[in-house]
């Protein structure tokens, strides 16, 4: 049996790939800050455990007779409204690179079979997000750097820092930038939420006939992926055979926020206007670009926004009024 070590397997994302580690038949040692806040976490063995210091990772990685593979998707992160207002640029550089130069040390030591390094579409550069129509995100487009946030620079940092210790050690570590990952048992009233949370959260909390706010004029893109697909992509990843490179994990779905906010009113059914205030927005467009992923893994993600949105809405509607 195969041994899984998932880092920061009390959040959205981590929860959600023990689960599928599980189903796949792994042993899984989950290791987090927290457990999961919407559900029991499936995982074999939970640590409560800080991955920014040394005693977090002594019983995470060695204080376990095997691990044969390694996600690390512990971050200090959220959404917009979390990372976009420069509030939390020190803690989220400071958390997110600790963990990552103690997982990386921690990995070169234990040397497991495989180790996978969740980073971010925030890591591209702004310029070439400028037009919400045209935004470009194709992996070779990284470099010159210039994304807009810590958060992003942070992301640039971690995966050059795997990229040294894969050539330096020997290491198989595989790095996918996530693009707005979204979907039931997900962060939706802390203020670490995503859009589609947030706008779902905003029309079920809304009466029948209502008004909800939305940040800026609504015309900025995105691509929102639905949990399940960011899984199935992991997975792939994980199994392709001699693939090192960053690659986009993501939907080619791009919608602009109104849209996302209009599939949501439709879905609840309800009667909604949208009102547009000032807040934090990010770049003016992003969306995912497959042509990569479909050529080294013979597939790429393909379910319906909308889809993922009546899961997304009818579980966060069931948080807001039981």
């Amino acid at each position: 049996m195969k041994v899984a070590l998932v880092c920061g397997a009390g959040g959205f994302i981590g929860s959600h790939l023990v689960k599928r580690l599980k189903q796949e038949k792994y042993r899984v040692i989950g290791v987090d800050l927290k457990y999961p806040e919407f559900c029991p976490t499936l995982a074999d063995e939970f640590i409560i455990g800080d991955l920014r210091q040394l005693q977090g990772i002594k019983r995470a990685f060695f204080d376990q007779m095997q691990i044969d593979e390694v996600y690390q998707l512990a971050a200090d992160m959220g959404g917009a409204g979390y990372v976009f207002t420069g509030e939390h640029d020190a803690d989220i550089m400071h958390n997110s690179g600790s963990i990552n130069i103690n997982v990386a040390n921690a990995i070169a030591k234990k040397r497991p079979t495989k180790t996978f390094f969740s980073s971010s579409a925030c890591a591209y550069p702004a310029f070439n997000q400028t037009d919400p129509n045209m935004p470009d995100c194709s992996e070779h487009t990284m470099y010159p750097a210039q994304p807009d946030s810590e958060y992003g620079w942070e992301k640039i940092f971690s995966e050059r820092l795997y990229a040294a210790f894969q050539r330096n050690y020997q290491l198989d570590i595989r790095i996918a930038r996530f693009h707005n990952i979204y979907g039931p048992e997900g962060a939706w009233n802390n203020g670490k939420e995503k859009a589609p949370a947030a706008i779902c959260r905003k029309v079920a909390e809304s009466e029948d006939v209502g008004i909800i706010d939305i940040w800026g004029d609504g015309e900025q893109t995105r691509s929102f992926l639905y949990i399940d697909e960011c899984l199935e992509g992991i997975r792939r990843l994980m199994e392709a055979e001699d693939y090192y490179e960053p690659l986009n994990i993501g939907s080619e779905e791009m919608v602009t926020i109104n849209e996302l906010a209009e599939m949501a009113i439709e879905i609840s059914g309800k009667k909604i206007a949208l009102k547009y205030i000032e807040g934090p927005m990010g770049v003016r467009g992003r969306n995912s670009s497959n042509q990569l992923i479909e050529a080294r893994l013979k597939w790429k993600p393909n379910y319906p926004l909308y889809k993922g949105l009546e899961k997304t809405y009818e579980w966060i509607n069931t948080q807001v009024n039981g």
